[in-house]
């Protein structure tokens, strides 16, 4: 949870420490901590720009006369006259060609959802296990990949398992869902408001269908339901399959379907592996098998690999980051390589040049300031101590971009004078620099 959310909401803070007082506990009574004053909130933290729902209202204009809107929702959500619409599913292009499925909830069922989730966080992030990292407050991505760090350069480990969940979100069971709910929530009334969520509908280009399976991609619950679907079908399961059948050691870093589990002995990822799939299959889950790979990695993968006279060491992907097998130049002892994942890269700057092709007779002050944002937030994600070579060759790519964008603006086909590129370049196009430490410096500190 939250320390703003815990100070303005007092309740939520106690339902926090009575579910950790007691991991058994089920809460019966919950409906009465969403009030008109947390759903109000709730109104202000949502994105003011994001794409309309079915229901064709914005941020503002539901923000109009807005008390007694949320009095309203308030008594239907007390009333259980309270009905989720459907959702807006649109198409966006996958990196490989395909397109991923994502959903735009209305405006008033993001309030409502946005409630239920601080009042599930408030319960659940009590049980959720350290090593998930997805979806939760005060952690994020680099958190994450600080783990994975940490356990390949310092622990024993020699083996990886990367594995990915197929079409995780789109094949959450319901009736496991709710089950799983039920563990903690016996309150009626939220257990109807999820249910309803889940089985809203999806309106695809106007035609209307049912939703037996999974959770709305985009949805403000979903990343929740998410992570305490895997709470009880993932992590609760590993964890105890590292204690009762490993026989070296074994670390997991999960982050919403993507996990990395490193292991010390080949055969203990083997058998994870498989046991694994048939975990997951108990639950209508399964594997994706061209994302989930067994390979050779750690401190001694380079040298073990020499001399069975095989190649180097394989990579592995992980929230944005190729891993490699390193050396380090000072004293050639080990490190972990992290680079941007090369198809993300050049996703990037083709994304980059589509937008500059629509901007051709715009001031170039005007594109450089909108590069400079675009640029440092590349950076703000990407810039770890081992990526600088990659991130030069982005910034690089970027201004021949702009160059060649700023060349096409003369009708008479002349040259922009150099002098005034590299002024521009200066002024708007940051430099690669190192942000985000050594993640043992970083938790060290």
């Amino acid at each position: 949870m939250t320390q703003s959310i815990t100070t303005a909401f007092p309740v939520l803070a106690r339902l926090h420490t009575a579910a950790k007082r007691n991991n058994s506990l089920q809460f019966n009574n919950l409906m009465h901590t969403i009030t008109e004053a947390m759903l109000e909130k709730a109104y202000r933290s949502l994105n003011k720009r994001a794409a309309v729902g079915v229901d064709g209202q914005n941020w503002s204009q539901y923000g109009e006369n807005l008390a007694p809107k949320l009095k309203q929702l308030c008594r239907r959500l007390h009333g259980n006259r309270y009905r989720p619409q459907s959702v807006k599913r649109l198409w966006i292009p996958k990196a490989n060609g395909e397109q991923r499925p994502i959903g735009i909830t209305c405006l008033e069922d993001k309030i409502v959802q946005q409630a239920l989730v601080w009042v599930l966080e408030s319960i659940y992030e009590t049980d959720f296990l350290g090593f998930s990292y997805g979806f939760r407050p005060a952690r994020n991505q680099h958190r994450a990949l600080d783990a994975v760090y940490m356990a390949i350069t310092v622990k024993k480990v020699s083996w990886v398992l990367d594995a990915d969940i197929q079409g995780f979100f789109d094949n959450i069971n319901h009736d496991w869902m709710m089950a799983f709910l039920k563990h903690r929530i016996a309150d009626p009334r939220i257990l109807r408001l999820i249910k309803l969520t889940l089985t809203a509908g999806v309106m695809d280009e106007g035609c209307r269908s049912k939703t037996v399976v999974g959770t709305p991609q985009g949805a403000v619950i979903s990343p929740l339901l998410g992570n305490i679907y895997l709470h009880y079908v993932l992590d609760l399961w590993v964890n105890q399959w590292r204690k009762r059948h490993a026989r070296g050691e074994v670390y997991v870093v999960r982050y919403a379907d993507d996990s990395v589990m490193c292991c010390q002995y080949k055969r203990d990822g083997e058998r994870l592996q498989q046991a694994l799939t048939e975990r997951l299959a108990e639950f209508r889950l399964t594997v994706n098998p061209d994302k989930t790979h067994l390979i050779e990695f750690g401190r001694f993968a380079a040298s073990n690999r020499q001399e069975r006279g095989e190649g180097k060491p394989q990579t592995f992907d992980f929230l944005g980051f190729t891993h490699c097998c390193s050396r380090r130049r000072s004293d050639d002892g080990f490190t972990l390589l992290r680079k941007t994942i090369a198809k993300r890269q050049r996703g990037k700057i083709n994304a980059i040049k589509s937008v500059l092709k629509q901007r051709y007779h715009d001031r170039p002050v005007k594109v450089g300031a909108w590069l400079k944002v675009v640029v440092q937030g590349y950076f703000n994600y990407y810039a770890v101590p081992s990526n600088m070579k990659t991130l030069d060759s982005f910034r690089t790519a970027v201004i021949r971009l702009w160059i060649k964008s700023m060349r096409r603006r003369s009708q008479r086909g002349q040259s922009v004078p150099w002098r005034r590129f590299t002024r521009l370049i200066d002024e708007f196009i940051p430099k690669a620099r190192v942000i985000h430490p050594y993640p043992n410096q970083r938790l060290r500190v």
